[in-house]
């Protein structure tokens, strides 16, 4: 920015006759000599200016001087980088300033009365103004020039008036010499003081080539030379202020400043090589790019074929006109513990179906699915009550796992051939962030209140900053109440104190599923409540839109089965985001459960505990304590805790929030069995009250690396063929394993996770999880790298051997009645309906085809493995009927 006012204009837009005519003026000899022998040379530029003006170029000495002084600017640029021989090229007034800085004449001093005159050559159109302004006042100076050659000093005009007659020189200082040398200065200074007033002699000269390269007709045929006679020893005073200034060069301070001029220099061509090298790799990038979309193309343009052939399979069904049907979902009834021992001993060891399943009682079908021994070698204890009795044989596949897993823990170093856990909902990402951060001087605090019974609802400066981080990260419309939340230790001690209050034994809440199997301990064993299932499948079906979705008619069907059979539901209970799906509920679905409950006098309880794992930018999480409005306040409880999303699964810490007050204190009086100790709410309430850490450091980097190993282990299941739910939330995916279990039941699906323990790694079966369809599994990810690429090697290892089990048993049996399609993958839903062989397709619907036929018009996978020629081999017979049709056509 320029500080020196507005009378120094910057006229930038010079064209280029404007330049030649300013260089044909600047680069005269005289003009060079006068500017180089003053130490004030505004007067000339005005000069200069008065002349352009006559040409019609309307300037003023300002700006011809900062035109001038950028030339030389650019000029010298060129010339200390060593551009020369291409900057010349490239700058067409290069050569004209080479030739005037390289060769400017050399000063001739005399001793006309101790002053000079600068020899001037004006050329052209301006021989009468010009001569007329240098002959009138400005040639003779009116006052003694120190004769040192001096540069452009643009810089030192400080008056605002535009003068024509040179202004004094400031004051110089020198160093000290000699006595004989500052003698001799002295006796210098004395004889220009003495000296008579400078006389002028005019010369003409010969007429030559504009020093820019250009020559014009009006500026030949006219010059005007002016000679400064020196003054006397002029030349011994400058030989000694020369010497001054050598002394003055070698200055160590010269070497450094070359030393960084280097340096930056260096500095500046490494900049253009890395550069270079980015421009380079951006190109490469953008040609794979191509590349992809042109592979992508190719993909489209085969695609269309392809779908005829499904349409040939739908064709034929039609033409048998067979269709399949659903089965009903049955309302399991629920039965007491006393009531359920005494079915479990007459149940026997005998197998069971989907249908079976689903028609069953409660008690029944949960021992059945989960208890890993046969219901025959069932005996009472005698030291136990019925309650007792059945909580000792409620045994799943998460306890049996995760006993076998303690027992035989991976370690790196310690026991590599261990089993790997990716059956337990983890975090193990973010160890080391959450260690340093609550061994930090403000965690540690043992003042006397926390070593006394607190409030049982929690201390009150834990609660008030539990309604304020929910206040936040809820985006809740009004600043929530401390006096609502309730503090336990663990949303599962939640769920058992609000079973037991909101609901008497024998009575039931709604949940659907698939679900996290940990609920039913806290629910159903604990406070002997029962649970009416909504069971979701992974056909889309009706008002559906993806798979396992839940649905207001799928809860009202659920609902009005359980009180047909005498069953009073009083809850419902939802799981956003939702474990093991991974779903996140958009605003309308939270609304339309809402008002569901509300018409139905239900209480709901939301558990969000994995609220701030939503590790995709594109998927959006909704808190229920962010709505508006809520339909029923009075019966709506929100859960959340840190064990998820903080990665502190081994702190037990949940907390619940609640308009209700006497729901409140009911569940505050639980709290002297469900307690947090003292320290753990001081560092609980340090750790949310830190929201910029939270922000600026744990989240970014908690969902960075969720994102970066769900990507992983997504990729490694597209490789393997195997369909999946792609979301965006928790630690989780639910993948289908259905073409890996020749029944289809849940007794192979049980022997299939067995098999993954015997090859050391730990899995969640879906029979855990409640899921009406066998062969479902969850796998958690949110683990290390070297763990997650070593358990997805030994996944693979089972399900190629499992694989070719398969298609041996399939060679001697080449038709199968109840056979599940190969899925593919997509970006959103990876899943494929049920179907069987055109030759098996009894018992095939054309709902079912054409939910396949959907899935499959997104699956680029399937496009690549099933191409013409492979249908042609495979289903002769069908591919004849569509190539006689398309023949007619």
């Amino acid at each position: 920015m320029d500080f020196r006012g507005k009378k120094y204009e910057r006229g930038s837009n010079w064209s280029d006759p404007e330049v030649v005519e300013l260089l044909q003026l600047w680069a005269d000899e005289s003009v060079q000599i006068e500017l180089e022998s003053c130490l004030r040379n505004q007067h000339v530029f005005n000069r200069i200016a008065e002349v352009l003006r006559e040409k019609g170029i309307h300037r003023t000495g300002d700006q011809c001087r900062e035109k001038i002084k950028k030339m030389k600017l650019e000029y010298r640029r060129i010339k200390d980088n060593s551009k020369a021989p291409r900057g010349g090229r490239t700058w067409k007034f290069y050569e004209v300033m080479d030739r005037v800085l390289t060769s400017r004449p050399a000063l001739a001093y005399g001793s006309l009365s101790g002053s000079m005159m600068a020899q001037q050559v004006l050329q052209g159109s301006m021989v009468e103004s010009y001569h007329h302004q240098f002959a009138s006042s400005a040639l003779p100076f009116g006052h003694s020039q120190h004769p040192e050659l001096m540069e452009i000093k643009c810089e030192e005009v400080n008056s605002d008036d535009h003068s024509l007659t040179p202004e004094p020189p400031q004051a110089m200082s020198y160093q000290q010499g000699s006595p004989e040398e500052q003698e001799m200065e002295r006796a210098f200074l004395e004889r220009a003081q003495n000296d008579s007033p400078i006389s002028r002699v005019e010369i003409p000269i010969e007429t030559s080539v504009s020093p820019s390269g250009f020559s014009e007709p009006n500026m030949a045929n006219s010059s005007r030379i002016q000679n400064v006679v020196p003054r006397p020893g002029f030349s011994a005073l400058h030989r000694l202020r020369k010497k001054r200034k050598g002394q003055r060069m070698r200055d160590p301070l010269d070497d450094l400043l070359l030393k960084t001029l280097t340096s930056q220099r260096a500095m500046e061509e490494r900049f253009l090589q890395m550069e270079e090298r980015r421009f380079q790799r951006d190109l490469d990038v953008e040609e794979r790019r191509m590349q992809l979309e042109q592979r992508r193309f190719e993909l489209e343009r085969e695609h269309e074929f392809r779908m005829f052939n499904v349409f040939a399979q739908m064709l034929s069904i039609l033409k048998q006109s067979h269709s399949g049907s659903s089965s009903s979902v049955a309302m399991p009834q629920g039965l007491d513990f006393s009531q359920a021992l005494s079915e479990i001993e007459g149940m026997g060891g005998r197998g069971s179906n989907l249908q079976e399943m689903r028609v069953r009682p409660l008690a029944k079908r949960r021992v059945d699915m989960h208890s890993f021994c046969s219901p025959s070698s069932f005996q009472r204890s005698p030291y136990l009550s019925a309650r007792g009795n059945f909580a000792n044989i409620f045994q799943g596949s998460t306890e049996e796992g995760y006993k076998a897993y303690h027992a035989d823990k991976y370690d790196e170093d310690k026991n590599p051939n261990g089993i790997i856990n990716f059956g337990t909902s983890e975090n193990k990402l973010c160890f080391d962030l959450m260690s340093k951060r609550l061994t930090q001087a403000d965690m540690n605090l043992m003042d006397p209140s926390l070593l006394q019974y607190p409030d049982w609802k929690g201390h009150l400066f834990l609660r008030e900053e539990v309604a304020r981080f929910l206040t936040y990260y809820c985006k809740a419309p009004a600043p929530l109440k401390a006096e609502n939340v309730i503090v336990l230790n663990g949303c599962g001690s939640l769920f058992s104190a609000l079973a037991t209050v909101l609901c008497d034994p024998g009575e039931a809440v709604l949940i659907a599923t698939p679900f996290y199997g940990g609920i039913t301990q806290s629910i159903f064993l604990y406070g002997n409540v029962k649970l009416v299932y909504v069971y979701l499948d992974s056909k889309i079906t009706g008002t559906s839109t993806r798979p396992f979705q839940l649905t207001v008619e799928k809860l009202e069907k659920a609902l009005q089965d359980a009180r047909a059979e005498g069953v009073t539901v009083r809850a419902l209970i939802l799981l956003n985001p939702q474990n093991p799906l991974g779903d996140i509920y958009s605003l309308s679905e939270l609304r339309d459960y809402l008002e569901f409950a509300k018409r139905h006098e239900l209480h709901v309880i939301v558990d969000e505990i994995y609220m701030l794992s939503v590790f995709d930018e594109s998927a959006t999480f909704h808190s229920v304590l962010g709505m508006d409005r809520l339909p029923d306040p009075q019966r709506t409880h929100v859960m959340w805790g840190i064990t998820k999303d903080f990665a502190v699964s081994g702190i037990r810490f949940g907390t619940l929030y609640t308009e209700n007050q006497d729901v409140a204190n009911a569940v505050a009086s639980l709290c002297y069995f469900h307690g947090v100790c003292g320290p753990v709410q001081h560092k609980v309430a340090q750790l949310l009250r830190d929201r910029d850490w939270i922000n600026q450091v744990y989240l970014r980097t908690n969902h960075a690396r969720l994102k970066a190993a769900h990507t992983y282990v997504t990729d490694e299941l597209k490789t393997l063929g195997v369909p999946f739910l792609n979301r965006n939330a928790g630690f989780f995916v639910w993948i289908d394993f259905r073409k890996y279990l020749k029944t289809g039941t849940f007794e192979e699906e049980l022997l299939l996770w067995k098999r993954f323990l015997d090859n050391k790694v730990l899995l969640s079966c879906g029979k855990a999880f409640e899921c009406s369809e066998p062969g479902w599994f969850r796998i958690i990810f949110a683990d290390k790298t070297h763990r997650l690429q070593l358990g997805m090697q030994r996944i693979r290892k089972v399900l190629e051997e499992r694989e070719q089990e398969i298609l041996a048993e399939e060679k001697e049996q080449p038709c199968q009645s109840d056979q599940d399609g190969k899925a593919d993958s997509t970006d959103e839903v990876i899943f494929v309906s049920r179907h069987q062989d055109p030759t098996c397709a009894s018992s095939s619907s054309l709902g079912d085809l054409i939910g396949l036929l959907q899935q499959q018009m997104r699956s680029s996978d399937w496009l690549q493995k099933n191409t013409a020629e492979q249908f042609a081999q495979e289903k002769p017979e069908i591919y004849d009927v569509f190539s006689k049709l398309v023949g007619k056509q």
